[in-house]
């Protein structure tokens, strides 16, 4: 699997309208085949910040994703709105998906 963090730091004017601006890219992305996960947080923090989590099940499935159309148009557009260079840990592990946490089971 390849498991992808980004964190985008948005323009602070921007950042209460970053959730809808991404909504199309989101669906878009959801819906590729491959596609495991594509979820968005923003930070208790800073709420200019915004972790992006995703996923795909092969580095093929990643490379069809930054080649999609939807993918495109959004690196046209996202220049404008974020305030910094977004950081980003991309890494492969192993399976396929989120698992449970063995330490922790609600009372």
């Amino acid at each position: 699997m390849i498991f992808i963090v980004v964190r985008f730091t948005v323009r602070p004017d921007r950042t209460e309208e970053w959730l809808s601006l991404v909504d199309d890219f989101t669906r878009a992305t959801r819906q590729e085949p491959g596609n495991l996960f594509f979820e968005w947080s923003r930070s208790v923090h800073r709420p200019d910040q915004f972790v992006l989590l995703e996923a795909f099940e092969s580095p093929e499935a990643g490379e069809t994703h930054v080649n999609s159309d939807h993918f495109k148009t959004a690196m046209a557009w996202m220049p404008e709105v974020i305030a910094a260079k977004p950081d980003i840990i991309h890494v492969e592990v192993p399976g396929t998906g989120w698992s449970e946490m063995a330490e922790l089971t609600p009372a």
